[in-house]
């Protein structure tokens, strides 16, 4: 399980579990923005999650004409496996602005929220709520059956796009949240956030439909 977490913290859903949009928002000053060549970082330590983000959605940007590439294949090992100053980031930016970067995708999750869920029967609605005897009489279990209230997570994760041009507080062009529940099965959860953080770019026709 924690190998999943980190691969969503892509950053980073079960197989039956979807990446659902939370909140989203694009500057005013970018809505005509439209992306050139796009640096895509999965913002984890877990190598083969990063890599499995970053290749999934360059596949989606290079379908819709935009030039991507993998931080995998940009950054250098010292600069991913060490803490960086301001001014050592300012200068890798440089650096990829000079090697004709113009946006940067990244993805992080920003916490983990654990849920209790009811594992009764559903719910009838036969029952007459209203009654004091036929409501114990339903919910009694929670004393006799182990096992009655099941545990999941919920990931939040936000994607950020920046325009690497704008070396001020405009920079940001768009951002949104979303909320991925109890995911289990990797190649899944990768592929529905994918598909999420692209249908949101699609809508605020930040890149071209597919």
């Amino acid at each position: 399980m924690k190998v999943s977490i980190y691969i969503i913290a892509v950053l980073l859903l079960g197989s039956c579990s979807s990446a659902r949009v939370t909140d989203s928002w694009v500057s005013e000053a970018h809505k005509e923005y439209k992306p050139k060549k796009v640096l895509l970082i999965g913002l984890t330590d877990n190598i083969s999650g990063r890599r499995l983000f970053e290749e999934q959605l360059k596949k989606e940007f290079t379908n819709r004409g935009v030039e991507a590439v993998e931080s995998y294949a940009v950054f250098k090992p010292t600069f991913t496996n060490s803490k960086q100053t301001e001014e050592e980031i300012e200068n890798e930016i440089k650096r990829l602005s000079n090697e004709g970067f113009d946006t940067v995708l990244i993805s992080a999750v920003k916490g983990v929220d654990e849920k209790v869920n009811y594992s009764g029967d559903n719910f009838r609605v036969y029952y007459n709520w209203r009654q004091f005897g036929p409501y114990y009489y339903r919910y009694q279990n929670i004393y006799h059956l182990e096992g009655y209230y099941s545990k999941y997570k919920v990931y939040h994760i936000e994607a950020s796009m920046f325009n690497l041009k704008e070396n001020n507080d405009k920079s940001l062009v768009w951002i949104a949240s979303y909320d991925i529940v109890d995911p289990s099965e990797v190649n899944t959860t990768v592929t529905n956030y994918v598909k999420a953080i692209i249908k949101s770019l699609e809508e605020h026709q930040l890149i071209d439909g597919d």
